[in-house]
């Protein structure tokens, strides 16, 4: 018969790598704290309509990869901010405060060709700080991101910021930039060309080289801008070099989503290929009132945790070391089974972490298990043990061995359970 497989672009998430993404959330959230954002979660699918009208219909991920089902009428979610918005405006967070700040650890969904940091299921950590126009809340979202891979001690990054302004500002731009790449149609990609009707500003985006030698002649987006918008990115920009983070900006870098206005960013390792982005984010000034709530400024950022995974596992991070189990019961005899059963289902209840024999092995066999699971002590427990109501505890790290009554096993708690021996 043959083996049923995991679908394609998933992952199995064993027990050795859990440990390391629980150690890498825990962090994620202390961090999230320090900066006072509060944990949101979502459905893990949303109606359709959601992420047709806040990411853009003609994009590739709604046009491509949705994951959709009962008719199309609802989508496993690709992205967190839609979402988060929906529920801002649902549950009219706005008027709990002036400002929400909140951060989410979510699966999402895409159906796009699996490779390496890329998955059709995959997890991110991300923020959104809904409310405030303010260039500094910009500087805090960069900040909050940075200081997040700094915390797992990835400080060798590429910091890429730039300004696309608002819808009205880049309609002239979109013209003019359209004019110039008509000029090279024969030139640029299947992909581009569809593009350039639809979205244009999407080909800045381009890993073609090709299409990157064209754009270099190309009309720049802020040459374009308002005043005002310069104004505000000049000010983002002067902020991160107040708080010391080197930058460079990057005037083609855009988002994949249509939503984005103003102020974009990137942060890129050299670990991950050709799909280098290990975190990415920017404002969305419209989206609010897009997705029916009134016109409210909101900035955000997402990190994928499996890219986050490959580019610690290249580097060698030094996770903490687990320290396994607290006590292991090494029983011979089905009175000393029992009574072992008995002792690891009081003990839990104290927070203790202990195990026991379930296959009915030899005591050297147990030993072994024990040794395996990084056990602090064993407990050995056998006829003559029960008999004299006496048994014997070692402690593994050194092989110190101390005999204690039986009753004393079930006074075993946190604070004195490294004094026993």
């Amino acid at each position: 018969m043959n083996i049923i497989r995991k679908p394609q672009g998933t992952l199995d998430i064993l027990p050795e790598d859990s440990i390391k993404r629980i150690f890498i959330e825990d962090e994620v959230r202390r961090i999230f704290s320090n900066y006072n954002y509060k944990e949101i979660r979502t459905p893990t699918f949303e109606k359709t309509e959601l992420f047709k009208r806040g990411i853009g219909e003609e994009t590739d991920i709604v046009s491509k990869e949705m994951y959709s089902f009962h008719n199309d009428e609802f989508t496993l979610k690709p992205e967190m901010t839609a979402p988060v918005i929906r529920a801002y405006i649902e549950n009219s967070l706005y008027n709990t405060s002036g400002i929400q700040k909140l951060f989410y650890i979510s699966n999402m969904y895409r159906h796009e060709r699996p490779q390496a940091g890329r998955y059709r299921e995959f997890s991110q950590f991300g923020a959104e700080a809904i409310g405030s126009s303010d260039f500094y809340i910009d500087a805090e979202m960069i900040s909050l991101g940075i200081n997040i891979l700094n915390n797992f001690g990835l400080t060798n990054l590429k910091i890429k910021i730039n300004t696309i302004g608002n819808l009205d500002e880049r309609k002239l731009y979109l013209e003019e930039l359209k004019k110039y790449l008509s000029k090279h149609l024969n030139n640029l990609s299947e992909t581009s060309k569809k593009r350039l009707d639809i979205n244009p500003l999407r080909i800045l985006d381009t890993k073609d080289k090709k299409e990157i030698e064209i754009l270099d002649d190309s009309p720049i987006l802020y040459d374009y801008l308002s005043d005002e918008t310069k104004n505000h990115f000049q000010n983002v920009c002067k902020t991160l070099e107040k708080i010391n983070i080197n930058f460079e900006v990057d005037f083609r870098l855009v988002r994949g989503f249509d939503y984005y206005t103003s102020t974009t960013f990137e942060i890129i390792s050299d670990d991950l290929g050709s799909q280098n982005a290990v975190f990415g984010g920017g404002r969305y000034d419209r989206l609010v009132e897009q997705l029916g709530g009134k016109q409210t400024p909101a900035i955000g950022f997402a990190c994928g945790i499996e890219r986050l995974m490959i580019i610690l596992a290249k580097r060698n991070y030094d996770y903490p070391k687990q320290y396994g189990v607290d006590i292991c019961f090494v029983s011979l005899g089905n009175e000393a089974r029992d009574f072992s059963f008995k002792a690891v289902d009081v003990l839990r209840k104290s927070d203790i972490i202990c195990e026991t024999d379930y296959l009915n092995r030899s005591i050297k066999a147990q030993m072994k298990e024990a040794n395996k699971l990084n056990s602090k002590y064993v407990i050995i427990i056998g006829e003559s043990e029960l008999s004299s109501g006496k048994c014997t505890i070692k402690r593994m790290s050194d092989g110190e061995e101390k005999e204690i009554p039986l009753e004393t096993i079930y006074k075993i708690n946190k604070s004195n359970l490294h004094s026993i021996v």
